[in-house]
């Protein structure tokens, strides 16, 4: 039987450092033989290019056996994306039906993003399309892939830091992300006696696109970002010891045990009053 593992907005940021580590180091991890990596993006030139570059060290080094990158374009934002995907699914059912049939070892649902500024100013359209990527895609994503994953499969879903809390300036991503982070503990506990495991991602500020495309260009880089790559990395090993929930950084650790302590509204009114971040609509 084909394993393969999906990875959803690989083109850039963690979800390509994603891609990266598990074609060099996927026998380092608890997620067994991987055979194929599909990575799934809007933009196919960055998909391809990351092929090219991965497949530039498997020919460096002819002795290990490295697993197949396929890029997928794929607009993944709602129902749409949710049924794009759904129908790769099925054609690859009835393609390797005669060899063994596949499954799904490894979901990594990571695509994604944020928006800046208050709500009250902030396009209605570009919300509810936020709401459409982080919220609808992922759960439907998780739904379809779940029929193809057998005991010891993982899912691995990208929430946040911003999860633990609401977040003024930041309304509707904070609501976004706590529900991906309930949404997949609720899971993991459903799953457990299946065998499929779950693990909720929460970083804090990573250094990625991500601040560029949430202020709309007003701020181009994250301001205080870690590194993607050992975020990553910490994700990967978590959901390889079976956590649900995966937290790196002792001030991430930090922040998440402290906002038990906090109000809900006094966080929001805090972050609202002393968290501006730039924006341009």
């Amino acid at each position: 039987m084909k394993r393969i593992c999906i990875i959803t907005g690989a083109s850039s940021g963690m979800g390509r450092e994603f891609t990266r580590e598990l074609f060099i180091n996927s026998d380092k991890y608890n997620f067994g033989k991987i055979d194929e990596i599909w990575i799934l993006a809007r933009r196919i030139d960055r998909l391809t290019e990351i092929q090219f570059d991965l497949s530039l060290i498997a020919e460096k080094n002819t002795s290990k056996e490295y697993p197949r990158i396929i890029p997928i374009e794929a607009n993944l934002s709602g129902r749409a994306g949710v049924n794009a995907v759904k129908a790769l699914l099925n054609t690859e059912k009835m393609t390797e039906e005669k060899d063994g049939g596949f499954e799904i070892a490894l979901l990594i649902n990571n695509a994604g993003f944020g928006t800046y500024g208050e709500f009250l100013n902030t396009p209605v359209e570009k919300e509810l399309d936020m709401i459409d990527l982080n919220c609808t895609s992922l759960t439907g994503i998780t739904g379809i892939a779940l029929p193809f994953m057998n005991r010891g499969c993982t899912i691995l879903n990208m929430a946040s830091l911003a999860a633990f809390i609401p977040l003024g300036n930041f309304a509707v991503y904070a609501a976004t992300k706590s529900y991906v982070l309930s949404f997949s503990v609720a899971l993991a506990a459903e799953l457990k006696e299946k065998g499929i495991y779950v693990t909720a991602v929460c970083p804090g500020s990573v250094s990625t696109e991500f601040a560029n495309v949430a202020s709309n260009g007003a701020r181009k880089e994250v301001l205080n970002g870690k590194s993607a790559v050992k975020t990553v990395l910490h994700a990967l090993k978590s959901a390889s010891k079976r956590r649900v929930i995966a937290l790196w950084a002792f001030k991430w650790k930090f922040n998440a045990f402290m906002s038990r302590f906090i109000g809900r509204f006094a966080g929001a009114r805090f972050t609202y009053k002393y968290a501006k971040r730039p924006c341009r609509y």
